[in-house]
């Protein structure tokens, strides 16, 4: 059976220990985190966790269960509408022809970030899937470097 992909929100206690805790629960059973992200809540004594993992239906209920069961966590947001959105840097050397770029930049909500005598760095930040997509895309200009950020999402 393939593994379902899950983003996962999960605000908690900022309190020392917390990432550890949640760490450790995901390798004490030998599940994988495929990406993490973590950012206080403005105004509040709390983080936002957002975990992207794969397993089997149960694998991803028995995680829920977990999650739940720790002291720190205050609420796990597993089902309904999220935004989510990840970020891609991309390096190109400036000797690579540029045709077409400006194009597939507009087309994946990306921009040029940054540049230097030898090379331009790409920016793109969308879903998960286009990044994928785009990453697929810009492979004909030979990047040199590729860094890409884990899912941040927020219920709506």
């Amino acid at each position: 059976m393939d593994a379902i992909r899950r983003v996962l929100s999960v605000i908690v206690l900022n309190e020392d220990g917390v990432l550890s805790r949640i760490s450790g629960l995901f390798a004490g059973r030998g599940y994988n985190i495929d990406s993490l992200t973590v950012a206080p809540i403005p105004k509040t004594n709390l983080s936002r966790l957002t975990i992207v993992t794969s397993g089997s239906t149960a694998v991803l209920e028995q995680i829920v269960k977990q999650l739940h069961k720790l002291i720190p966590t205050y609420k796990v947001i597993e089902s309904g509408e999220f935004v989510e959105k990840e970020l891609a840097l991309v390096k190109i050397p400036l000797s690579e022809d540029f045709n077409g770029l400006d194009a597939m930049l507009k087309a994946y909500n990306g921009t040029i970030a940054s540049s230097s005598e030898e090379s331009i760095v790409l920016m793109v930040a969308d879903d998960y899937n286009r990044i994928d997509s785009f990453l697929k895309a810009v492979k004909k200009y030979n990047p040199t470097d590729i860094v890409r950020s884990g899912s941040v999402a927020m219920d709506l």
